[in-house]
């Protein structure tokens, strides 16, 4: 049988919320208007073909203070006291909302309750925790720190050992991966009879993310050999017209690889079950710069001392890699896209270039000008990093999240000032390089094995991420 929790709590305490993260679904409605939930709609977590659990949004409580009475009336007689409850008032209209979110616990769920910890306890609220409790089903409560407040935690966890089996503080709009499988893994604690079954479910959640940030790997390696090998060929046209034809390839090329690395993100955020909204990235994020903008290769590019271990290691990547931090900034990018060429030798003459032809006054006739592949292993890195913050924002977007239009930034541990790949170890370092090599060797068996040892890395570097809090 396929486990259910029901989530539960007051209006517009951050129920829906906390199950849209839980659950992964961007489908659930979150709104800042109570009593905007008013049937239970259940959501399936469904892993290779497989529902292992569902979650169940609920009404919020609007008359506690009544149903604990009536509770409390029913207590002393045997059998279900849900199920007789809720065939006692099926007839009270006033009580339809607090009638259809005992419905799930009628039928053997568990129960989360949800609270907002940036206030204090009332009440109400200890009438809704007597009510849970009398339930009998196992339950965890769960304090929604909305505001970041820590000022009434303690006050809250006081009141929920009176009634839980377990208490977490969870934040719905902040929540990384590691914390839900945190909250999941707790789930196990609130009854002995559930820990086998929570327990495949953690692991099923868990050979899922692996699943996925395997396939994440291998969209990079793809976005990684489409953009290191492509390249731009046109006819040169009349000499006249050499350096509007030569600033137009180049216009093409920059945005064409461009549009490669953008589908590649886009796949990276469906995989994460981003189908619905689309987040705003932090303002300051080096992702909304332009891929061939000066400040991205600056910032994501290599360091000297990572040139100096690629240095080290010697064949043609050296001196591109070089030519690319070292140059005048502007420069550098340029001639890695084709532009001024000098050591980087992107811009090729075609089949029939003549031996005089010059590389930046060129002379080809109607011959054809040809712009990539681009040699500088710095796009690499670049790209490399642009595609792991891009990871880092989506899988720390929670689903629950919902400030898309009034610049929310995406948070999570991005180093989004310097570039995953600068604190790389020197063997990391020579992973990439000798992939790059591989790439410009054109093929063989060799080129494929660097290719699985850079898969092997990333799905290391991908874990690494997921699994900081």
């Amino acid at each position: 049988m396929t486990p259910e929790i029901a989530i539960m709590g007051h209006p517009n305490e951050g129920k829906s919320s906390v199950l849209s993260t839980l659950a992964e679904d961007d489908s659930v409605r979150v709104s800042p208007t109570p009593g905007e939930t008013t049937r239970c709609r259940t959501f399936p977590v469904v892993i290779d073909g497989r529902e292992v659990l569902r979650f169940t949004d609920t009404p919020g409580f609007q008359n506690p203070a009544r149903v604990l009475s009536m509770l409390r009336q029913l207590s002393g007689d045997s059998g279900n006291i849900i199920r007789r409850f809720r065939e006692q008032v099926k007839n009270i209209p006033e009580l339809s909302d607090d009638r259809e979110l005992l419905l799930p616990v009628e039928r053997g769920a568990g129960i989360i309750y949800v609270v907002d910890g940036s206030r204090p306890v009332r009440n109400v609220d200890r009438e809704e925790m007597e009510i849970l409790r009398l339930t009998g089903r196992p339950r965890m409560a769960i304090i929604n720190c909305k505001d970041q407040g820590e000022r009434y935690l303690q006050e809250w966890k006081d009141e929920f050992r009176k009634a839980f089996n377990s208490n977490r503080v969870f934040n719905a709009h902040r929540a990384t991966y590691a914390e839900r499988i945190l909250l999941l893994t707790a789930l196990q604690s609130i009854d002995q009879d559930w820990q086998p079954v929570l327990g495949q479910v953690i692991t099923a959640f868990q050979r899922d993310w692996t699943a996925r940030n395997r396939a994440t790997a291998d969209h990079i390696i793809a976005m990684l050999n489409d953009c290191l090998r492509y390249r731009l060929t046109v006819d040169a046209g009349d000499q006249s017209a050499a350096g509007r034809r030569e600033e137009e390839l180049v216009r093409q090329f920059n945005q064409n690889l461009a549009e490669i690395e953008k589908r590649t993100h886009q796949q990276i955020r469906s995989l994460y079950r981003h189908h619905i909204f689309d987040y705003r990235l932090p303002p300051r994020s080096i992702l909304r710069e332009d891929l061939f903008n000066d400040r991205t290769w600056q910032v994501l590019g290599l360091s000297k001392k990572q040139l100096a271990i690629i240095g080290g290691i010697g064949g043609a990547a050296v001196g591109v890699g070089l030519d690319a931090a070292h140059a005048g900034l502007s420069m550098g990018v340029y001639a890695a896209l084709g532009g001024a060429i000098g050591a980087l030798g992107a811009l090729l003459g075609g089949e029939t270039i003549s031996a005089n032809a010059s590389i930046m006054g060129i002379k080809l006739g109607g011959q054809q000008l040809q712009i990539g592949p681009v040699n500088s292993i710095n796009l690499l890195f670049v790209l490399l990093n642009r595609a792991l913050l891009f990871y880092s924002h989506t899988i720390n977007w929670a689903h629950g999240r919902r400030d898309y239009d009034t610049g929310g930034a995406a948070e999570g541990p991005a180093p989004d000032q310097m570039g995953f790949t600068r604190n790389w170890s020197p063997g990391r370092i020579r992973i990439c390089t000798a992939y790059f090599r591989g790439l410009q060797q054109d093929g063989g068996n060799d080129a494929l094995r660097r290719e699985s040892d850079l898969r092997q890395l990333l799905e290391e570097v991908l874990l690494e991420i997921s699994q900081r809090e």
